[in-house]
């Protein structure tokens, strides 16, 4: 077996080894992107790892990103230099090393019309030169991220047809770093961990946590164990005080809507508008390489019991498409909506902290009484200094952090993965594994068809993600494997053929031919 590969039949093996009582030295809880890189980080060091999710992979915060791959610009313009370094060198680490294969370079266009004072192109313009800076300081390549330019009025429509022309004067054009698929990202991240020989159990649920054991239940079986350790690391971002009452998080929630690619009036360039009465804050609408766009970001606090799948309220919409048809030549209405999706932010309280977008977004390894390690705060890009920050904590003696060169499964430079022999489209998602994917439909043509008429996913993918990516249902395959699940009408059409695909995947029968 592929030692990277996650299935039903490993994590049965894995969980009896478990649930026997074999200590290891670090039990991470949660299976989002932060637990899933630290996991990397220690089985990477040499270190014994059990990852427990309560659900699937990337089932929380990490699948409702905004899937950018920030520089640090907004942090720049906070003045906090040190953030907004740390997440630019992140970012080069991302793009160059660990995950080439994930991460695409994003054109961000900044319309100006005549009701943009010369004072806030300045501004802007100052800003996104000031990036630069940090981008050549943090050395990540000019091929990768070219530099920040001024372009012209026809330029701008050229990549962003959908611009309101009338008083449109021109624009700035930048690049940033964006992902593929951000529930991706923390597969790729598993199953590399897994590849070191670190345990990767989804559907096993901490419910209670002490310096060094997870007393867990098996949510297939009902079956109680206890997972022992010499450190335990609770990774679980929003839900982290439900585990450990010593945490205090104040969430926020960013709210994005899905429109399709005609709608929005833009495909190759993301569009940032700035959002009225606010010096650094934009709504922005970024194209996606399935020909959807997301348009985000709301930035609002939230209380109460935090759900397992936060909802976008009507406010939020009204919001985003008010704000972002004030820059486009059509008005964007809720018919334009396909699906939403919102994601909370683990945003460390701060006492009597202002307003949630205020907050900083700097992250941090608490050590509750007990002795329990909890990582909060952050954000997707810093990911894997989360994790190593974390292990450096958990004071295994295992020598320093060594993800900053080591590429993730599937990756591979740039100048390689262009002549990987399978389609481009299979390649952005699963970089030099792409051809086994393509393999798996040559072998059955029916598994080379897709899912619904008119979908790009195959039915080879799904094959995949239950064979290789620890999909253990259709939801796991829908919602997160191949995210046809962030429009309902696509999960529709799609779900009876991915049941039966899983099932017989599951059963280990032949695809029907």
């Amino acid at each position: 077996m592929n030692p990277a590969s996650l299935n039903a039949a490993r994590r049965s093996t894995e969980l009896a080894q478990v649930a026997d009582g074999e200590r290891v030295d670090l039990a991470v809880v949660g299976g989002g992107v932060t637990g899933a890189g630290i996991a990397l980080d220690a089985a990477a060091r040499g270190l014994s790892v059990v990852l427990l999710e309560a659900n699937d992979l990337a089932f929380g915060t990490s699948r409702w990103s905004s899937k950018l791959v920030h520089g640090g610009l907004r942090y720049l313009a906070k003045g906090d230099f040190a953030l907004a370094h740390e997440s630019a060198v992140e970012r080069g680490i991302m793009m160059t090393v660990t995950a080439p294969h994930l991460t695409r370079t994003l054109p961000q266009l900044f319309p100006l019309h005549t009701t943009t004072s010369r004072a806030q192109q300045s501004v802007i313009s100052a800003g996104l030169q000031a990036g630069d800076v940090l981008r050549r300081v943090t050395r990540t390549p000019g091929r990768v991220l070219p530099r920040p330019r001024t372009i012209t009025r026809h330029e701008a429509l050229a990549l962003a047809p959908g611009l309101r022309r009338n008083g449109l004067r021109g624009a700035l054009l930048s690049f940033d770093g964006a992902l593929t698929d951000d529930a991706r990202l923390v597969v790729a991240l598993a199953r590399t961990a897994a590849s070191h020989g670190a345990r990767i159990l989804t559907r096993v649920r901490a419910t209670k946590l002490l310096a060094d054991r997870v007393q867990a239940r098996d949510e297939l079986t009902g079956q109680t164990l206890e997972v022992q350790a010499r450190q335990v690391i609770n990774a679980t971002g929003v839900w982290a005080g439900e585990l450990v009452e010593s945490v205090r998080l104040r969430p926020s929630r960013g709210s994005h809507l899905i429109l399709r690619g005609a709608a929005a009036g833009t495909s190759v360039s993301s569009v940032m508008i700035g959002v009225p009465g606010e010096t650094n804050r934009f709504v922005f609408l970024l194209p996606q390489p399935d020909g959807n766009v997301y348009l985000g970001l709301t930035d609002e606090p939230v209380s109460g019991p935090i759900p397992s799948v936060p909802t976008v309220p009507e406010s939020d919409v009204d919001f985003l498409l008010e704000v972002a048809s004030s820059a486009l030549a059509r008005r964007l209405t809720q018919a334009d909506v396909v699906g939403r999706f919102a994601g909370l932010r683990p945003l460390i309280a701060i006492p009597g902290g202002g307003r949630s977008a205020d907050l900083s977004r700097k992250h941090a390894v608490l050590r509750s009484p007990d002795g329990v390690l909890t990582v909060v705060g952050g954000k997707l890009t810093t990911y894997r200094r989360m994790a190593a920050d974390a292990v450096d904590a958990a004071g295994l003696h295992s020598g320093p952090s060594t993800t900053h060169k080591l590429p993730l499964v599937g990756a591979a430079p740039r100048s390689r993965l262009s002549t990987v022999d399978a389609p481009r489209r299979l390649v952005v998602k699963y970089g030099t594994e792409a051809p086994r994917i393509a393999a798996i439909g040559e072998l059955d043509p029916a598994l080379a068809e897709p899912v619904f008429a008119g979908s790009e996913i195959s039915g080879a993918e799904v094959v995949w993600a239950v064979r290789n990516e620890g999909a253990l249902d259709v939801d796991d395959v829908l919602e997160r494997r191949t995210r046809l699940g962030l429009v309902p009408a696509d999960a529709s059409a799609a779900r009876d053929r991915v049941a039966d695909l899983v099932d017989r995947s599951l059963r280990g029968l032949p695809s029907p031919t």
